[in-house]
This record gives structure tokens, sequence and C-alpha cells, in this order.
């Protein structure tokens, strides 16, 4: 069983973003969806928050995590600014300075996720022996690879029921557990390529992942009626 006090909770952003530029801070629902990333970790009853840190390099981010109770670390330019070889030990450059043996990576981009589920998260890793865990959403759906071949189980079926076939599990980007230590060896979450972690299902509508423009206005309109009825 891991103790609370040996994970790191980080959230990493950066204003470089090419599909919708200044994601971070573009206006959000009366606020950001870098603020809301903060508040969501600061709400939880199981978080300390001496144990939250906040990853940037522009003085802009840096400004407004300053205005809450969390730890700053300031990232490189070089970690802000890597788009090519997506190296974890680069992206991820404060494995080796902040002294914790795991760390609990939050998305910036997913603002309808709920406190409730990122605790639960953090339960489940406290209490799973697997050193890496990833957020995942069921999808009982056909899917075929680059040569047309199925990865879906038909079950021996000979037509689409998505109530028959197996369950496949879809990255939702939002959550991600991992040992520190391993990162500074170009891995991340576990030591194999691809990895395989321990998978935890969320809500597909939790895991809403903004990449583009349309995603931004789309998850706008979704916090909105959440908020208004008290749901998120």
């Amino acid at each position: 069983m891991k103790s609370i006090d040996d994970i790191c909770f980080v959230i990493q952003t950066r204003l470089g973003s090419k599909r919708t530029p200044k994601k971070s801070i573009k206006p959000f629902a009366n606020s950001t969806i870098f603020n809301i990333a903060i508040e969501n970790l600061m709400k939880s009853n199981l978080i300390p928050n001496e144990n939250i840190y906040i990853s940037v390099y522009e003085q802009e981010l840096i400004d407004i995590a300053s205005k809450y109770d969390v730890n700053i670390y300031k990232r490189s330019y070089e970690s802000a600014n890597e788009h090519g070889s997506f190296s974890p030990k680069l992206i991820y450059e404060w494995h080796d300075k902040l002294p914790y043996k795991y760390c609990i990576f939050l998305s910036i981009c997913s603002p309808l996720i709920k406190t409730e589920t990122i605790d639960n998260f953090v339960k489940h890793y406290l209490n799973t022996k697997s050193e890496g865990l990833f957020s995942v959403v069921e999808k009982k759906q056909y899917f075929w690879n680059v040569d047309g071949e199925s990865v879906t189980d038909w079950g021996g079926k000979t037509i689409m029921n998505t109530n028959l076939v197996k369950p496949l599990y879809e990255a939702a980007q939002c959550l991600y557990a991992s040992r520190m230590d391993i990162i500074g060896e170009n891995y991340w979450m576990d030591k194999n390529s691809p990895p395989k972690p321990e998978l935890f299902v969320i809500s597909e509508f939790e895991s809403l992942d903004i990449d583009y423009p349309w995603q931004f206005e789309v998850a706008e309109l979704l916090y909105i009626k959440k908020k208004e009825r008290n749901l998120l």
C-alpha cells in the first residue's frame, strides 16, 4: 500500500498550443481551464496542498498559479517547447527534483472531470500494487486496424451489435500515475513499450479532451450546463 505522502500531484501546461492558441488561459465559463484544474485538485479532501505542484514556464501562468496555496515548479524553456522527441525525461523534468516516489499527473484539457473522480483515482492508486495507473474510457464499439483487420472481438456473431461485443479501452488522457524514478530512463507509467499500466475507467463525459477550438466551445457549453445544475 502506498502513502499519500510519497505522491506529488502535478499540473503542467504551456502557452505554445498550436491547435488552440493559449488555451490554458483562454476565457472559459468565467474562468480558464488552467484555473479549473488547479481548483479541482484543491477541492480534494484527500490531496494535501503541499503535495500539489504547478509546472509552468511562462510568466502569465506563474502569475495565475501564484494566487493559489500550491507549489510552483519553474519549468525550463526546453521542456515547455519540446515538440519533437516527446522525451518523458525532458517534458517531466521535475522527476528527479521533487522529493517523491510517485506522481499523479492531471491534464488541464479535461475540465469536465470531477474532483470525486480524481479522488477515486488517487484512492485506487494508493491501494493497488501497480506502479502505473491510467484513466481510460470503456468502448463497446467496432474497430479495425490499418490493414483492415478487426480489432474488436465479434464473439462469433455475423451482425454488428454493440451490446454483445467485448469492450476495448480508449485513452482518456486526463489522469496518469507513475513511479518517478523510471521517468529519468525515459519511461512513463511503467518500463514497457507500449506501457501496460493498470486501467482506471472513467465516464466518457468527464474525459472530453480539448485539442481543437470546436472541442473548447463544446466543453464550455457542457461545463456551464453542469455548473448550473450543481453537477460539477
